[in-house]
């Protein structure tokens, strides 16, 4: 009897294998227990985010970002570590490092804790802390004092204000420049 039985059921096995892949089904159903579901601290976590593009010159620039956490929808405050950016100048590429930031998601805010520095090409480096930057308004203010060095010297000042649209910057509180003869040539 099991001479007969066996071959028999791994032929109906076998014509079920080869014909199971033709009677496809488009829907799967599942049931999740919420109880049982595991729950991210997290809205929103992002490692080693890049973001790429041109501005409105067409100039090439490039956003880092180590890690981007959001601790909730109803906060639209994004955490950012490791930050760095790249912009294709005329005169050459410009950097700008910093080590924590927040992006405010409501009103377009990049707020720089702690210090940033700004450097390109052709001699120029920026040093200071707490930058504020509204990225619809393209201003840029600090919050702590600023050191910089240019082809042309040096200077200080305890903050700093930037129209990034008009290219408009100023000094403000014990400003100090120091220019060093024949560099202007």
């Amino acid at each position: 009897m099991l001479r007969i039985i066996l071959p028999s059921s791994i032929g109906v096995l076998g014509a079920a294998l080869i014909f199971a892949p033709l009677s496809v089904r488009s829907e799967i159903s599942f049931v999740l227990d919420k109880n049982k579901v595991a729950i991210a601290n997290e809205r929103m976590r992002v490692t080693a985010a890049t973001y790429r593009g041109e501005d409105g010159k067409g100039q090439p620039f490039e956003m880092h970002a180590g890690s981007a956490v959001q601790a909730s929808s109803s906060n639209p405050i994004v955490q950012l570590k490791d930050l760095s950016a790249q912009i294709g100048l005329a005169e050459g590429p410009a950097t700008l490092v910093a080590n924590n930031g927040r992006y405010n998601m409501d009103s377009n805010v990049v707020m720089v804790d702690g210090p940033m520095r700004f450097t390109t090409t052709d001699g120029y480096r920026i040093d200071t802390r707490d930058v504020a930057v509204g990225l619809q308004t393209k201003k840029l203010a600090s919050g702590g004092p600023i050191t910089g060095q240019m082809p042309l010297g040096s200077f200080s000042a305890d903050r700093i204000a930037a129209d990034l649209s008009t290219r408009t910057v100023s000094l403000t509180g014990r400003a100090r420049l120091h220019i060093v003869q024949g560099r202007a040539r």
